[in-house]
């Protein structure tokens, strides 16, 4: 899994850097394939994250019973139909504005937003399936064959010579498919029949898992989104310049779901035995290893972060400007570490307030903070994963004093694929 986290991540700086080149190496050319790319993760993630935790965890539930899973998967497919059509129409009702101030007046990025949408529902489904069923090599060829199709077709586009930025960005979208397919063809997603899966065993905790991942999601993918809403009309190219920081400063997420995919099966076996001291241990583990990689990011972007933008995108930002990025990746990681911790203890309800709590925070102090573009987004960032980081803090303890449920390894599962967010 952590392979194939790594590979997605590499891509993904990659992709859009070779679109940089292959629209002509302007900031301003490629704001409507970086809004997209925004976009997109604030919303698949959100949407389909909390399914792919919720058949992850029912499937792993039956294989402790002995149980065929292939009629809870039947019934996850029903409801990502639904979720899909739910947003789809919400996209289609809000296209001349998302067209007009998201896209540069170009229909197709909308078309592609759609189209991206639709292709992560069976991303997600078959990263669910994998996860839950014990196969972790086919969970890394779906979440790292995404960034290969991706670098492969985008580089062929640019030594063909296309410069429609259309192109690049119905490519960015129907990505995720090919390795959906390929896993499906290779068998790696079957599943046996078993006992009828009734709408309870699949969605006992969805709607909470779904508030509290648009949230997230949302939250993680603020920056650059808020940007474009809030610019002025000359301040196209300063909106991606932006996007490239918050790809940078993300670096340090990047590492810490590489750590969680790792850490993911010891976990999950520690739970399923109750054996909680170790698995607190791990935890402890883990928070100090979070640490370590927010203080050396963070440190990192200050002192290195503006000439590695300026070599590899192009973009003048300032040191100031990366620490404050980095510095909100880093309370935002802490945040989600434990989030995860309370998801765990089946406080599902405190994540979905939590979340909530930094969502208001992110929207108060940006519109509150500062007139500065720059300024506004990045204060906003650090203080709304602060909120929830103290948020989480507060329902961490209390679910300890009131002597919350050990976790089980589904439990396990369902917290650790809590990463609302894509590299």
């Amino acid at each position: 899994m952590a392979i194939g986290l790594f590979i997605a991540g590499i891509a993904s700086y990659l992709f859009l850097k070779i679109a940089k080149s292959a629209l002509g190496g302007t900031d301003e050319a490629i704001q409507p394939l970086s809004s997209l790319w925004f976009a997109t993760f604030a919303l698949a993630p959100g949407f389909f994250l909390p399914v792919e935790q919720e058949v992850a965890r029912a499937l792993s539930h039956r294989r402790a019973m002995g149980q065929g899973g292939r009629p809870v998967v039947r019934r996850v497919i029903q409801l990502c139909a639904m979720l899909a059509g739910a947003v789809i129409a919400a996209v289609l009702a809000l296209g001349p504005t998302l067209s007009t101030h998201f896209f540069g007046h170009n229909w197709v990025m909308v078309l592609a937003l759609l189209l991206s949408f639709v292709a992560y529902a069976p991303a997600h489904v078959a990263r669910g399936i994998s996860s839950g069923s014990g196969r972790f090599r086919s969970y890394s060829v779906v979440i790292g064959g995404d960034g290969v199709v991706r670098i492969v077709v985008c580089l062929a586009l640019a030594v063909i010579g296309v410069k429609a930025i259309g192109a690049y960005g119905l490519i960015f979208a129907l990505a995720p498919l090919p390795p959906v397919i390929f896993v499906a063809v290779r068998g790696w997603l079957r599943t046996e029949d078993g006992p009828p899966a009734s709408w309870h065993e699949v969605t006992p905790n969805l709607g909470w898992l779904l508030l509290g991942s648009v949230f997230a999601a949302g939250l993680v993918n603020a920056g650059p989104l808020a940007a474009t809403i809030l610019r002025a009309p000359n301040e196209k190219a300063l909106v991606t310049q932006f996007g490239w920081g918050v790809l940078l400063a993300r670096v340090p997420l990047f590492m810490f779901q590489a750590v969680q995919a790792a850490l993911l099966p010891r976990l999950a076996r520690l739970a399923a035995r109750d054996e909680i001291t170790e698995f607190r241990n791990g935890l402890t583990r883990l928070l100090k290893v979070v640490l370590v990689v927010a203080v050396v990011g963070t440190t990192g972007a200050y002192l290195l972060g503006p000439t590695i933008i300026d070599k590899f995108y192009g973009a003048q930002l300032s040191k100031k400007t990366m620490a404050m990025l980095a510095l909100g990746s880093a309370m935002y990681m802490f945040a989600l570490a434990l989030a995860q911790a309370v998801i765990a203890l089946r406080g599902h309800a405190l994540v979905a307030l939590g979340w909530g709590i930094g969502m208001v925070t992110l929207v108060l102090v940006t519109w509150l903070s500062s007139h500065n573009l720059f300024r506004r987004i990045e204060y906003g960032l650090v203080a709304s994963s602060l909120a929830a980081l103290i948020a989480f803090v507060v329902a961490l303890r209390h679910l300890l004093r009131r002597g919350a449920p050990h976790p089980t390894g589904e439990h396990v599962i369902e917290a650790i694929t809590d990463m609302p967010f894509e590299t």
